[in-house]
């Protein structure tokens, strides 16, 4: 009986070591060592920016991924489900709120021409904000709705930061088409996304998503990448051209007030200035079609 009470006891003391508040601390450390949603860290980093020695990370962060508070992608880590599950999402989502509001109002005033804001969702942009006035009506968008990334220009400025091997996991190759103007096909995706770089974030769409409607659009970019984004919303002929300078310079904006300095219009890591993409017939005839269609700029 005296034997089984010491291993009981053994036991106990083993169980209080495991969680001891040093690897509580370390575990804290790692967790806040992503500053957003949208942070993407490889090992090297994140034992850098906690000074824990990089075997002793590497345990706890293939811990954090199995519980769903971290996910992986290939070399990085970002957060996971249960870790955005808990609020920290929202709070991230009403700080950019917040910080847009003035400056997505009063754009929306000059133009005259509906406004959005959104972040990154998967495969999908999720909205935040919409400005506009009676124009917004005869827009099928709402607060809190969602559309495919690929064929809007909001969700398009996002992607474009996101390295190649990222949007192939989230969309897994398969891409849906939503009018005959829409990107159906991941290679093609690829070269508008490198389009949309070289332009320095903007992205523009005619009728992609609606077919009445085009947007320009430009990401909110963070320290780590894109962290939501902006578009103005008009007639499918207008001219997006000259709207483009009023949009970069609002999310520029919106970048300040949030990180004190916009990020540089740097490419996004692992992100070759022109992806060399090997397209079936099928997809380089569908690319000389968009051009055909106006759809390029």
């Amino acid at each position: 009986m005296t034997s089984m009470l010491r291993i009981s006891e053994a036991a106990d003391a083993a169980e209080q070591s495991a969680l001891s508040p040093s690897l509580v601390e370390r575990m804290t450390l790692i967790m806040e060592s992503f500053g957003g949603a949208q942070t993407r860290l490889t090992l090297e980093e994140v034992s850098g920016r906690t000074n824990i020695p990089r075997s002793s990370t590497h345990r706890i962060l293939k811990h954090l991924v199995q519980l769903r508070w971290l996910e992986r992608d290939g070399r990085e880590y970002g957060l996971g489900s249960l870790a955005l599950g808990l609020g920290g999402r929202e709070d991230g989502h009403n700080a950019l709120r917040a910080a847009a509001f003035p400056l997505l109002h009063a754009l929306a005033v000059r133009t005259e021409m509906v406004v959005h804001l959104a972040v990154l969702d998967g495969t999908e942009v999720y909205y935040l904000d919409k400005f506009g006035g009676r124009a917004a009506v005869e827009i099928p968008s709402r607060v809190g709705g969602r559309a495919p990334a690929h064929c809007t220009a909001i969700g398009k400025s996002m992607l474009a930061w996101l390295s190649p091997e990222r949007v192939d996991k989230q969309f897994k190759g398969a891409i849906q088409r939503r009018t005959a103007r829409s990107i159906s096909d991941i290679g093609i995706l690829h070269q508008e996304l490198s389009r949309i770089r070289a332009r320095n974030g903007l992205a523009f769409e005619r009728g992609e998503c609606y077919s009445h409607i085009a947007c320009v659009g430009a990401s909110v970019r963070g320290p780590d990448g894109p962290i939501g984004a902006i578009s103005i919303v008009c007639d499918v002929q207008a001219a997006l051209e000259r709207l483009a300078p009023l949009v970069a310079n609002t999310a520029h904006a919106i970048s300040e007030k949030l990180f004190g300095v916009a990020p540089q219009p740097d490419r996004p890591r692992h992100v070759p200035a022109t992806p060399r993409i090997a397209l079936p017939s099928e997809a380089l005839g569908e690319l000389v079609a968009m051009g055909e269609r106006g759809a390029w700029f």
